[in-house]
């Protein structure tokens, strides 16, 4: 995986999507720039972002993150947060103890609601066969070392049922607020191929 986090071939519907794509730009219908900033916003901003004041509402309520962790379609509903690839999903919890991570194995099912679009990387032939066989290796892989007593556990995602990771909440944030505790949070901490790393008190 490392260094191979984009999975660049280009078969069957991707190829199908780049000739349209082109199409559509050749045509004056679509422009490719701004089509860069769709996906950016809603693969790096808008989604994950929902997702973040999720987990930072669960870091800071405890009656919201046992409602997470029971029903999270309906925790997620509270905030706000709907949306039919969200409808069937569940919320693992972070531990010292116990390591999270969510793959799926035969496409890229992912709650689209919490995290946005799937990565090209979450969707690759690679992560979705290693993460099942070798997931410690992927781990190391995205920089993520973790202890031999740390029990990983993976999660394969369906078209009946996702996952959101609730990474644990890092040192020091203890006088953080729920705006600065989801700033902190990322996209990959939510699929558990990272932690959340602590940051200074502004």
């Amino acid at each position: 995986m490392s260094g191979n986090h984009h999975d660049t071939s280009e078969h069957g519907p991707a190829a199908r999507v780049k000739a349209l794509e082109q199409l559509l730009i050749e045509k004056g219908l679509i422009d490719s720039a701004g089509i860069d900033q769709i996906v950016d916003a809603y693969e790096n901003k808008i989604g994950p972002r929902n997702g973040a004041r999720v987990v930072a509402r669960a870091w800071t309520d405890p009656a919201f993150k046992k409602r997470l962790l029971t029903d999270a379609v309906a925790a997620c509903g509270e905030l706000g947060i709907a949306g039919p690839e969200g409808g069937h999903m569940v919320a693992v919890e972070n531990t010292p103890r116990v390591h999270n991570m969510v793959v799926c194995t035969l496409c890229s099912c992912y709650p689209w609601p919490v995290l946005g679009l799937p990565p090209v990387w979450y969707k690759s032939f690679a992560y979705r066969s290693r993460a099942v066989s070798d997931p410690r290796g992927v781990l190391r892989d995205f920089g993520l070392e973790l202890p031999d007593d740390v029990e990983i556990r993976v999660w394969d995602s369906s078209a009946e049922q996702r996952y959101l990771v609730l990474p644990e909440r890092p040192p020091g944030t203890e006088n953080f607020t729920e705006d600065e505790l989801a700033a902190l949070v990322t996209r990959d901490s939510m699929i558990g191929v990272a932690k959340v790393a602590p940051a200074k008190k502004q």
